[in-house]
């Protein structure tokens, strides 16, 4: 029997025509036995909402497993806008990439192969800034995804992080691994720290948004 949370999220999702190119993404995915850890649809539709809203036109992604996510975030953006996309693995970025052409954002798309934390640091050193951040990627280094989003942020930019509940692991007070602790920390990073205004939303595996101010 599903529970309160997964009746709702299923009722949301009906209301809506399912998105043929999301499916083949996700199917995909799941064919080139990558991780099915794509955002969900329905903040999938959020985050394209929120691009547009703040029209961001730079944008950075931290993550970009098959390109689900990517799709979303450009699909918001202002014309003549750029996604940077940070991958640690070389396939996904390729998958990503030849998604992101499908869609018909090939040309606003650049890939950084390699540690995320290389890739933000170099973007540092070179004195990027960018509008838009979406957190994806491995647990364990969301504080520092934080801290390097708001160093690199243009002001009034936004910052969103996915998976902020884990499966249910970051609730479970049984449960210490080192990505369980880094989620504790970044949530209460991203309560609590005066440089941003921000709130959690439980929905899904919950998603975390703030802005710099």
């Amino acid at each position: 029997m599903l529970d309160q949370n997964q009746n709702q999220e299923q009722y949301s999702e009906q209301l809506y025509t399912e998105d043929e190119l999301l499916l083949k993404v996700t199917r995909k995915i799941a064919e080139s036995g990558m991780p099915e850890v794509s955002i969900a649809p329905g903040y999938g539709r959020l985050l394209t909402l929120l691009v547009s809203l703040s029209r961001s036109s730079r944008i950075l992604e931290i993550g970009a497993l098959g390109g689900y996510s990517g799709i979303c975030l450009c699909r918001g953006m202002a014309p003549g806008g750029k996604l940077m996309s940070l991958e640690l693995k070389a396939e996904y970025a390729g998958l990503a990439g030849r998604h992101l052409e499908l869609a018909g954002y090939g040309d606003a798309v650049e890939y950084k192969i390699g540690p995320a934390l290389d890739s933000l640091r170099a973007l540092e050193a070179e004195g990027r800034s960018f509008d838009f951040f979406f957190i994806d990627a491995d647990k364990e280094n969301y504080p520092n995804y934080l801290e390097y989003a708001i160093k690199l942020a243009s002001p009034g930019a936004v910052i969103a992080g996915d998976n902020i509940f884990l499966r249910g692991r970051t609730l479970n007070r049984e449960k210490n691994g080192p990505a369980v602790q880094a989620m504790r920390r970044f949530n209460e990073m991203i309560a609590t720290d005066e440089r941003l205004t921000s709130t959690l939303l439980p929905a899904y595996d919950g998603l975390a948004l703030a802005v710099v101010k």
